[in-house]
């Protein structure tokens, strides 16, 4: 490396964080010929307008990432999860996306996005030490125009 640069750590990571992703999609916007990429978040509020459950993801050049999903612990059970599950696929469909994609670690929910339809492609065992962790997709079929 040269004696120009230095490594440092820095305090406000989440500025970074944007900063790195805005740079990286810029790259490959330019490789691919693709400027279409989208960010989408649904929520669940309860009756004192708490988030109690939310979505979140990307969606770019055809694919879809589910980055976070979430539901507060006692709604589970309770299909709110499987809703804002397919409210990413709708807007993943509206989007032209012919592929959905999301990580989950073992003691969350893969059998959760396997029963709705999304297929394991990769498994990382001991990712933290003594769990896995999962990448599943699913196939989006979308409507003739």
């Amino acid at each position: 490396m040269n004696e120009d640069y230095t490594i440092e750590s820095v305090a406000d990571s989440p500025h970074i964080i944007q900063f790195l992703d805005d740079k990286l999609y810029e790259h490959n916007s330019v490789k691919l010929n693709k400027n279409d990429g989208v960010l989408f978040s649904k929520i669940v509020k309860d009756g004192n307008k708490n988030i109690v459950a939310g979505v979140a993801g990307w969606t770019w050049a055809g694919a879809c990432e589910i980055t976070h999903l979430w539901v507060n612990e006692r709604l589970r059970q309770n299909d709110i999860g499987k809703k804002l599950l397919e409210a990413a696929e709708t807007e993943a469909k509206n989007k032209v996306c012919r592929v959905i994609m999301i990580r989950s670690y073992g003691f969350q929910a893969p059998h959760f996005y396997k029963k709705n339809g999304y297929t394991i492609t990769s498994v990382l065992n001991d990712f933290p030490p003594g769990h896995s962790y999962y990448i599943l997709t699913k196939k989006l079929i979308l409507p003739l125009i």
